[in-house]
């Protein structure tokens, strides 16, 4: 399945981490292999402005997820793409200090957070949330086991 990554900001990131864990959550999710995803990191004011215009919210955001198609809706001889993931990397590094833990770390937990979106899961309600952040905190301790990354 193509993950596509655009890195259309200044922080250093882990790039092709951050793909092999959209990978791996995608096939654990038994998302068919033609889907496309593509992974967006962003600056503040880029993700400010689509958080605004999406969501109506001011101000940068860590993750937004836009939704295209469906696992297994797409038509026959179209793309089948299940979405974009915006990612800003200097939010996540404020996030990351303020949480004590890697910038890296945060932004893996951002990754399947936003794919999970992608695939329809939400945390509105507290059932939801157990739900969600359990299946995010298994699957990035597979990809973490996987590539022998704390």
């Amino acid at each position: 399945m193509p993950v596509f990554l655009a890195d259309e900001q200044d922080s250093d990131v882990d790039v092709d981490d951050l793909v092999a864990l959209a990978h791996r959550v995608l096939a654990e999710r038994r998302v068919p292999a033609d889907m496309e995803v593509a992974l967006l990191l962003v600056d503040e004011d880029t993700i400010a402005g689509l958080n605004l215009q999406h969501l109506g919210h001011e101000g940068p955001t860590d993750v937004l997820a836009f939704p295209m198609d469906e696992p297994g809706e797409s038509p026959p001889a179209g793309p089948a793409i299940l979405g974009d993931v915006v990612i800003c990397p200097a939010v996540a590094h404020r996030q990351a200090t303020e949480r004590g833990i890697a910038i890296h770390a945060e932004l893996q937990l951002l990754t399947v957070h936003g794919l999970l979106h992608l695939l329809g899961m939400d945390h509105a309600e507290p059932d939801e949330e157990r739900e969600m952040f359990a299946l995010t905190d298994r699957l990035l301790a597979l990809h973490r086991e996987e590539v022998g990354r704390p």
